[in-house]
């Protein structure tokens, strides 16, 4: 037997309101309409659903019953109805990150957009944090992920909050007779630049001993024991280990990630596009 989700939805809003005439308003129909709704749904499930005096109208243990399922298959229907509904917006969606951030989750992220907005090309660049601010200031990106840190420009949501470590393989050995060996990408670089700010300040002897574009060649090099390096905590790998206060290192900052937006450039796309985001790190 198939029940009729529209009957369904007059015997919820009579639950709801607890009245005929409160339900019927709701629905936006007349109140014989609603009660003949009503009985054609006791018809077909075969059983008393509520009972009515002139002072009370409660549900019956079957009519409790009864609504468990309906609530059920009307928030199905809905989901199904959101899932598969056709959308207005489109046009394209510029979007920038470091290839830190979110890693396993942004594959199913950009898949429940693109099924969700078909209409809509997603471009996505990922480079590193200061390019991406750049590229948003200046219209390249309608919207990028970008690190900031104690003193950056204001603005933007925040997505997700860190701060930065030490970071050494769990092997790691220092004797301390040579400089400490340390491991970062060429400048312009924030994990760079947040390190050597904080060691100018310290008596820490260091050297750059391993250099690399790449953030997974950074990391390679930790984790064979080479050198040091400054991360956020989130970044942090099975076999590597926080090494703050060992050696003499300093403290380093707390750090958020934001999502920024350019001033000039927000379309509707790049609007759902970042309240999905938005709503994936809450």
């Amino acid at each position: 037997m198939d029940f009729d989700p529209a009957l369904l939805r007059a015997f919820i809003a009579i639950k709801e309101t607890g009245s005929f005439t409160r339900a019927a308003e709701r629905m936006h129909i007349s109140q014989s309409a609603i009660s003949h709704q009503i009985r054609r749904l006791e018809e077909q499930a075969a059983t008393k659903l509520l009972s009515r005096t002139t002072r009370s109208l409660t549900l019956t243990e079957d009519g409790e019953d009864f609504l468990r399922h309906a609530e059920c298959i009307l928030k199905a229907q809905d989901a199904l109805i959101r899932r598969f509904a056709t959308s207005s917006v489109s046009g394209a969606v510029r979007f920038g990150l470091p290839e830190n951030f979110i890693g396993d989750g942004l594959p199913p992220l950009l898949t429940r957009f693109t099924r969700q907005f078909p209409a809509v090309r997603l471009d996505v660049t990922v480079c590193p944090y200061l390019d991406l601010r750049a590229q948003v200031d200046t219209d390249k990106l309608d919207l990028a992920v970008v690190l900031a840190l104690p003193g950056s420009p204001p603005g933007g949501t925040v997505l997700r909050e860190t701060h930065f470590v030490w970071a050494a393989a769990h092997d790691f050995e220092f004797s301390g007779e040579n400089p400490l060996p340390l491991a970062f990408a060429p400048m312009p670089c924030v994990h760079r630049q947040v390190a050597i700010d904080a060691l100018q300040d310290s008596a820490v002897q260091w050297r750059v001993a391993f250099t690399s574009p790449s953030q997974q060649g950074l990391r390679a090099a930790v984790l064979a024991g080479l050198a040091v390096t400054a991360l956020p905590l989130g970044d942090l790998e099975p076999g590597m280990r926080v090494i703050d206060g060992h050696y003499g290192l300093p403290a380093l900052p707390e750090a958020d990630f934001r999502l920024i937006w350019s001033t000039t450039t927000k379309t509707p796309a790049a609007c759902a596009f970042g309240q999905l985001l938005i709503g994936e790190c809450e």
